[in-house]
């Protein structure tokens, strides 16, 4: 008799301990979550700062003179990247009020695509290899600013925001400059295709570092002037109408953060490739994290969360996986995933 109701309250006692462990666990996950919500720019600050530390010592083995140098012009560029693209994306999301919506996915990365086929096509492969860099960048900055501010001018033409004629247009324009550079493709011998494929993805192990000195300022500019707008910016989220009654200029705020949307869009592009969802991903994030809608936490925990995701997750491919796999790839199969869930989630008004 009581051999038999001896298992049953031991199951019991086990069962009791196990559901005691798993709400234990789950209250130290809730006040550590309490706290990041808290405190998430110091949280951010400290996990970027370990991310650098692990990116620039891990796996260096002594040789610290040849290591120290590459790793760091290489996290300069991830830094650099993750705030052009962080930015602005926040800064498009707040002129459109729509959090799905991002500069890349107007086509931007298409042009961009389309640029280096041409260039293929007209000068060939090793010619095109033999470009000066800053020429190039500074060609394809020129060009990929021109058309994002004709794109975005589309936006302000009229009194009211024509979201959708944005939209259409962005992705026509998208469209067709991915089927030119399709049909270039089709022109060219498939040693100047490998050239045009291997240019049509971000590569982030790769950057020269001859341009990390002027993306480096052309951020940095940009920045003061984000930065100076940040009150003026958080009044816009109110709505054109609302903005206006309130003394903002509305027309020469909207062209200044166009201008550096633009300009902040093409750098990133120029430096290191196409990356259509990593604005999105970081910006839903933020979003996430952020104590409040005010820029002047959001701008500094978006460049934060960005530089995180580069940083972090470059130090995993290159150090622990041994480059098996590509970041460019997992940002953008990240940023789709939440795109997707964005617009399910996104209940109709």
């Amino acid at each position: 008799m009581f051999s038999s109701s001896t298992p049953s309250s031991t199951e019991e006692s086990t069962t009791e301990n196990a559901n005691n462990a798993i709400s234990a666990w789950q209250k130290r996950l809730a006040q550590l979550w309490a706290f990041i919500v808290s405190h998430p720019k110091s949280v951010a600050t400290i996990i970027l700062v370990v991310s650098m530390t692990l990116f620039l010592t891990l796996n260096v083995n002594g040789h610290w003179d040849f290591a120290l140098p590459l790793r760091g012009k290489k996290l300069l560029a991830l830094m650099v990247v993750g705030y052009a693209i962080g930015v602005s994306t926040l800064l498009f999301q707040t002129l459109t009020h729509n959090p799905i919506l991002t500069p890349s996915l107007l086509g931007f990365d298409s042009l961009y695509v389309l640029l280096q086929s041409l260039l293929v096509f007209f000068l060939g492969a090793i010619s095109f290899t033999s470009i000066n860099p800053i020429t190039k960048f500074t060609l394809e900055i020129v060009l990929m600013f021109g058309a994002s501010l004709l794109l975005f001018q589309l936006l302000f033409s009229k009194n009211s925001q024509d979201l959708t004629r944005l939209i259409l247009v962005g992705v026509i324009f998208g469209v067709l400059f991915r089927s030119l550079s399709a049909l270039i493709a089709r022109l060219i011998n498939p040693d100047d295709f490998v050239v045009i494929q291997s240019a049509s993805y971000a590569q982030f192990n790769t950057v020269n570092p001859q341009l990390l000195g002027i993306s480096l300022f052309i951020c940095i500019i940009s920045g003061l002037f984000v930065w100076r707008w940040r009150y003026q910016c958080d009044v816009l989220m109110l709505g054109k109408a609302q903005a206006t009654n309130l003394g903002i200029n509305y027309q020469r705020l909207a062209f200044g953060l166009l201008t550096v949307i633009a300009v902040l869009v093409a750098t990133a592009t120029a430096l290191v490739g196409p990356v259509t969802f990593f604005g999105l991903l970081v910006c839903a994030l933020t979003n996430r994290l952020a104590r409040n809608m005010y820029h002047s936490e959001r701008l500094i925990l978006v460049s934060l969360v960005a530089m995180i995701c580069l940083v972090l997750g470059q130090t995993v491919f290159e150090q622990v996986l041994g480059m098996a796999g590509v970041l460019s790839v997992v940002i953008e199969l990240a940023g789709g995933i939440v795109f997707l869930l964005l617009i399910f989630m996104t209940q109709p008004r």
